[in-house]
Parts: structure tokens; sequence; C-alpha cells
């Protein structure tokens, strides 16, 4: 079974350095990159298993660093590394794509765990898609383009906010917990308050039945959320 490769972007010398022994010693191959345009680079010259990325960097910071990733299509697992440990900057993260957020200074072995987290997380089976996306009344939802219509309406939606729809599609008719949704939107790797299922279950609310009828995610008081025609 060959290594799997890690791609480090971190501009502090030292934290790269110790991360680079640890992960090495754990059977991982890693390559360092010491900012962000050296950090888009090497990610385009290689294919990497997993992405440690900071968010302060110099020449391109993390986040715009993972937007070029993100509108590349590919799906690396990213992980962010900060020093802020503001709600907002998690939510930017989340939202642009990144798999888990750790903010400094960490313990080594919740890293570790977090990273094989999101490994595992990135090989499990894709589920079947269907080839001309879901529908549920005038709301349709395309997996492959992501694109999303009420109507003849096109709504644009964060990447977070898609990933949530499209798994409330898969699931039209079924009451899901907010357990349910973090462990399939948000992945099982995901450290946090449930109460972002609840902001985001409104964001995407506001975008696709503020001023349409019928109402279709509606909330199961004490449950969860579901996502039905009620006509």
């Amino acid at each position: 079974m060959s290594k799997q490769t890690i791609l480090v972007v971190e501009d502090e010398e030292k934290i790269a350095r110790v991360l680079e022994l640890e992960l090495e010693y754990e059977g991982y191959i890693v390559v360092k990159a010491k900012d962000g345009l050296e950090g888009l680079q090497k990610f385009r010259e290689e294919k990497w298993d997993l992405i440690l990325l900071d968010i302060m960097l110099p020449g391109m910071n993390g986040v715009d660093l993972l937007k070029r990733i993100r509108h590349s299509g590919d799906q690396t697992p990213v992980i962010m590394l900060t020093a802020k440990d503001e709600i907002e900057d998690k939510v930017t993260g989340l939202d642009l794509g990144a798999n888990d957020y750790v903010t400094k200074p960490f313990q080594f072995e919740e890293l570790m765990a977090r990273i094989r987290a999101a490994l595992r997380f990135s090989k499990a089976p894709v589920e079947e898609k269907k080839e001309d996306g879901m529908q549920l009344a005038d709301l349709k939802v395309n997996e492959s383009t992501h694109e999303v219509f009420r109507g003849e309406v096109s709504l644009e939606l964060t990447a977070k906010e898609f990933a949530l729809l499209a798994y409330f599609m898969k699931n039209q008719r079924q009451v899901l917990s907010r357990e349910q949704l973090l462990d399939h939107v948000w992945g099982y790797d995901y450290y946090g308050d449930t109460n972002i299922v609840d902001v985001y279950v409104r964001y995407v609310r506001n975008k696709i039945d503020k001023g349409y009828d019928p109402q279709l995610l509606h909330t199961v008081r004490g449950v969860g959320y579901v996502l039905k025609d009620p006509r």
C-alpha cells in the first residue's frame, strides 16, 4: 500500500518543520510550501491526499488559495490552520469547502485524529447521483453542475449551503436531525456546535422558499428538519 501524501502550506518555519517530522513519523509523505503562491504551484504539480493550509500566509492567503483549489473542481480534503478563533473565520473556511478547522496552538494528537477522519471521509463511497439531477415541486438541484433552480429562477448557494440542500433532496420527506446533518454535510470529523446547522438551514430556506409557494423546507420541533411538498 503506497504512503499517503500531505501538502503543508505554512509560513512559520518551526511549525512547518514540526508538522513535517511528526507526519513523516506517522508514515505520511510530506511536502512543504512557505507561502500561498508556492502552495498553489505545488498543489497543481501533484495529486495530494490531504492539504494542511494556514490562513495567514504571505503572497496569497489561505482563504484565496482554498478558493483556487475548490474552483478548479478539486475535492482534496483541506484542514485549515490558524491562530484566529472567531466564528466568522470558521464559517468562511467551511463555506469555501474546507473539511475542518484547527486553531493554533493545537495538540498534535488531536490534529492527527482530524487528519485520519478527513482521509477516511474522502475515501467513503460516493452516493449514486441521478443523471438528470433531483427535483421536488419546482425546485431542481443538479449535483454535477452545482446548479439550483426554483422554477425558472437560478439560485446562488455557497458550497456548504449546496451540500446541505443536496442532502435534503436525497432524503425528501424524511425528518433529519441536526446530528444527521452534521455527520453527512460537515463530516463526522467536525468539532463544533450543532447550532451551525440551524444557521445554515435558515440560509438555505431564505434562498429556496422566500417568496415562493409552496414552502418546502420545514422545521419539525424537537426533532429536526424535513424537505417536502406539503400539497
